[in-house]
């Protein structure tokens, strides 16, 4: 059964403009912990570090059948994308106001990827908006 992780909280404080999808590298115990499921996106966001992407603030809970060499549960995870895409990120970072967020995190056959978005933080008063179209649809879905 395939496991999708949504970080829901994302599209409530960001405005999401563009959407990158990137492999994750994790460990053993990460892996099964992943499918038991209990992934968190509540602190994560990426970093743009010595030329790699990292994402720091990512819960996976520890592995209870793992032996002593358990992982940290929010230890910074590397991301794998391509240079060019690296080098698009990097370029759209230097503006003011961007960030790297993480929204969703699932199983692509044998791998797991995530899926970043470039994001601007959203005012108050964008949040009230958006919350006000959305009861709208809602009304409207009703009728």
């Amino acid at each position: 059964m395939r496991r999708v992780y949504t970080n829901r909280r994302a599209h409530y404080e960001y405005e999401l403009l563009e959407r990158f999808e990137a492999g994750i590298s994790l460990t053993g115990s990460e892996v099964k912990s992943v499918r038991a499921g209990g992934v968190d996106f509540r602190d994560a966001f990426a970093r743009l570090t010595n030329g790699n992407i990292d994402l720091e603030g990512l819960y996976i809970p520890t592995y209870t059948q793992a032996t002593y060499n358990n992982h940290e549960p929010r230890r910074p995870r590397r991301l794998l994308l391509h240079r060019e895409e690296i080098g698009k990120l990097r370029r759209a970072l230097e503006q003011k106001g961007l960030t790297l967020v993480p929204t969703r995190m699932y199983q692509k056959g044998r791998v797991f990827k995530v899926e970043l978005a470039l994001a601007r933080g959203k005012k108050l008063h964008d949040k009230r908006r958006a919350e006000a179209e959305k009861t709208v649809r809602r009304e409207l879905r009703e009728l």
